[in-house]
């Protein structure tokens, strides 16, 4: 859960689009839809580590980023 509302936030704080983040994991060659992403970050899909990996990398972030408690900034 805390995994979803921080890819939540460091994306929206990037000023990207669920689709703009799921383009981005998909061209470093982990396929994922907007709405997986969206199923992910609702927590109504589970966020595997290869998930999780791939996502970070999109952002720019260590995996480590997305499993410390959320905060906004």
């Amino acid at each position: 859960m805390q995994a979803a509302r921080t890819i939540e936030i460091l994306r929206t704080e990037r000023g990207l689009s669920q689709r703009q983040l799921a383009d981005r994991v998909t061209a470093l060659g982990h396929p994922m839809s907007n709405t997986m992403l969206s199923r992910i970050e609702r927590a109504q899909r589970r966020c595997d580590a290869d998930d999780l990996v791939a996502i970070s990398e999109a952002l720019l972030i260590s995996p480590l980023v997305l499993l410390q408690r959320p905060t906004a900034t």
